[in-house]
């Protein structure tokens, strides 16, 4: 049986770019994306500078990022892209899994990370996660990452967030702690998909955060979300 996505009819097409200096490894996420029914390779950037060039030509809806590329990093360039492409999905591949990286990863804008050397049919999936506006983290990723970004200063414009952010705003931010999707919040609040994205939005702009899980690490921080959340 095919456990590739089944495309609708007259659906588009996820668009991704893939980043990466290593042709291999462009050539491997190439093949396993190309593989999905659902999605396509529509550009392939060597560096970070070509990655900026050209996300913001074509536009893709999910950019798969190496950490470590020459000109310019992944972080860097995912900053960049953020700031030019603020709705940008950009899921980043690194071979470290520390607790700092990933942080510096979701700092920059990223809406999560990937472990390099293990390209399968779990990109897809994270791909299709993070256009959904669901968490591609674990529970206990995230939990680990919770505990680790206590020992840092809080950022000045996540403090004055503390006292913009509304009871509604807390009540979504306290389902994405939970791993709950975009889908499973508007169900839960009896809300459409549409507003939960314009919530959402607005908890980004508020928190200083470019993802969910920033989001979710900054609203600790300042104690709007307790860590057992």
């Amino acid at each position: 049986m095919d456990s590739r996505k089944q495309l609708e009819p007259d659906s588009k097409k996820i668009s991704i770019l893939i980043a990466d200096d290593h042709e291999l490894i462009r050539q491997a996420l190439r093949t396993v994306i190309n593989n999905e029914l659902d999605m396509e390779v529509i550009g392939e950037a060597k560096d970070g500078e070509q990655a900026i060039d050209l996300a913001t030509k074509l536009k893709p809806d999910a950019i798969v990022m190496d950490i470590e590329m020459p000109k310019l990093s992944g972080v860097e360039a995912t900053k960049r892209i953020k700031e030019i492409l603020p709705d940008a999905i950009i899921l980043v591949l690194t071979v470290h899994d520390s607790n700092e990286y990933i942080l510096r990863i979701l700092e920059a804008g990223a809406s999560g990370y990937l472990t390099k050397g293990i390209i399968s049919k779990d990109i897809p999936t994270a791909i299709r996660s993070a256009i959904n506006g669901e968490s591609i983290l674990s529970g206990e990723i995230l939990k680990k990452l919770l505990k680790y970004a206590l020992r840092y200063p809080t950022k000045k414009e996540v403090l004055d967030a503390e006292r913009n952010l509304t009871d509604r705003e807390i009540e979504i931010l306290e389902l994405v702690a939970q791993g709950a999707s975009n889908k499973t919040i508007a169900s839960e609040l009896n809300l459409s998909q549409n507003t939960v994205k314009k919530y959402m939005m607005g908890i980004f702009g508020k928190l200083g955060a470019n993802s969910r899980t920033a989001a979710v690490i900054n609203a600790q921080q300042i104690g709007l979300l307790s860590f057992h959340e």
